[in-house]
């Protein structure tokens, strides 16, 4: 679908600066841009073979932004799964040391369909694994975004801290400070695009403190504001990682990022579970953002973020799916409802902030998130100009017709079925299908990659 279409007839959460939501209304697109939203009936419209929607019984939203991914763990789900961070990665590391360009690709064709199919729009996905010899990783990746039909936020990660030298990583999945360096600006002069609304953009992203050594921190920073990208690693996730940084560097990691020249608008961090009132506030004084996890933070036994705090100092927040391997639902749909319940069970603990509710949630899932990508202009919004990225949620089904806020039952009810979603007015999504690549086809090869990624096991 393309053109000028109409949905009609459904309720409306526009998410957009004052909250706007209609019980009954409308959105009207044009050549991939929001061009009316509205109470009531639509207008007439003058355009010749305009499509209308008609949606009744469905909750329009802005598309889901996903903040944070590791599109390549797909296909090493299930495993490790009694494990909390550092064991986990100890024993996924060797096994993400086998991934080749086939591997990636069938890996984030199926996250990002998957992804689709329960309603998110643009993900970021955090890259950091390149062995050698294994291929175009972050152009495969790109193209399956381009087949799937989302946008991508793609970042060209980086490890190179060893076992040898101190860090968590076998030595056989890191590269040397220039090799990375390079890698980054190449993928930034191929495929990073900056123009409004683009599908595709490009960040820089070090892994984690104790994966990557201060320099390639400190290069990176420089790096990318000379080229004008973003910057993203973990921050915060573990207390192991608390007590890592302490050790080493005599700081907490907050501290120990912010003197390496990560902090600031142009910078998020994934995780964020230990982070201290300092912390909080220099992050809401510098707008650095955070994508927050919770259902992954719950299966590696993190902790419990303190996102009410950082919402409330004014910090950019959104949320994050994570890696598929640590969150093997996939579905962001599914983190509205988690970050609310984790905002219950930190407040139980004593915690001074209080407790989200439903459209924070949702905002976190959309507007959130787009804040937290530098894409607050363009997408997250149901508003004139922002790209026509929506959601149509059908909710008048078992799961959900008795919950009479729709708001509240797309957060608290189900996973709610699609009956719509499109990109940049396109779609992708219709009656709960994929309409841009075959379903079955995805998880034939994406179970195919995944034995074979096993092979050595056996």
């Amino acid at each position: 679908m393309s053109g000028t279409f109409v949905i009609e007839n459904c309720a409306v959460a526009t998410v957009d600066g004052r909250g706007s939501e209609y019980a009954v209304g409308y959105v009207v697109v044009s050549d991939g841009r929001i061009v009316q939203v509205g109470p009531g009936a639509a207008p007439v419209l003058q355009h010749d073979g305009a499509r209308v929607v008609d949606g009744s019984g469905c909750l329009a939203t802005p598309g889901l932004v996903n903040s944070h991914h590791h599109l390549y763990q797909w296909i090493f789900r299930g495993l490790a799964r009694d494990a909390t961070l550092f064991d986990w990665l100890t024993e996924l590391y060797p096994r993400w040391a086998r991934i080749d360009e086939p591997a990636v690709r069938a890996a984030a064709r199926a996250g990002l369909g998957w992804l689709a199919l329960s309603g998110t729009t643009t993900s970021a996905d955090h890259h950091y694994v390149f062995p050698r010899g294994s291929g175009d990783l972050l152009g495969a990746t790109l193209r399956a975004a381009r087949e799937v039909g989302v946008r991508l936020d793609a970042t060209r990660g980086s490890m190179d801290l060893g076992r040898s030298a101190g860090g968590l990583p076998p030595d056989s999945v890191v590269e040397d400070l220039d090799e990375i360096l390079s890698a980054s600006a190449d993928a930034v002069e191929r495929y990073h695009d900056p123009s409004p609304g683009s599908l595709t953009r490009i960040a820089l992203a070090p892994c984690s403190p104790f994966s990557v050594t201060d320099e390639l921190m400190k290069q990176s920073a420089v790096l990318a504001r000379e080229l004008g990208v973003r910057l993203h690693t973990h921050l915060a996730e573990t207390v192991e990682e608390d007590a890592y940084c302490r050790e080493q560097f005599g700081v907490t990691p907050a501290e120990y990022v912010e003197s390496l020249g990560w902090m600031g608008a142009d910078v998020w961090f994934a995780h964020g579970v230990h982070l201290d009132d300092a912390a909080i506030a220099r992050m809401a004084a510098t707008g650095t953002g955070l994508a927050h996890c919770p259902s992954s933070n719950g299966r590696l036994g993190a902790g419990l973020a303190p996102i009410k705090a950082l919402l409330k100092a004014g910090a950019p927040v959104g949320l994050g799916v994570d890696g598929a391997a640590s969150q093997e639902s996939g579905m962001l749909v599914e983190e509205l409802r988690q970050s609310v319940y984790v905002s219950r069970y930190r407040a139980l603990t004593g915690a001074a902030d209080r407790s989200l509710d439903a459209r924070t949630a949702l905002y976190l899932g959309t507007a959130g998130g787009a804040r937290v990508l530098g894409r607050q202009d363009e997408i997250g919004s149901l508003a004139p100009g922002y790209c026509a990225d929506i959601a149509l949620w059908k909710l008048d089904g078992l799961g959900h017709a008795d919950i009479t806020d729709p708001v509240a039952a797309l957060v608290f009810g189900p996973p709610a079925p699609l009956k719509l979603l499109t990109v940049h007015g396109e779609t992708v999504v219709e009656d709960g299908e994929l309409r841009t690549v075959d379903a079955a086809e995805l998880a034939r090869d994406a179970r195919a990659a995944h034995l074979r990624m096993m092979e050595e096991d056996r």
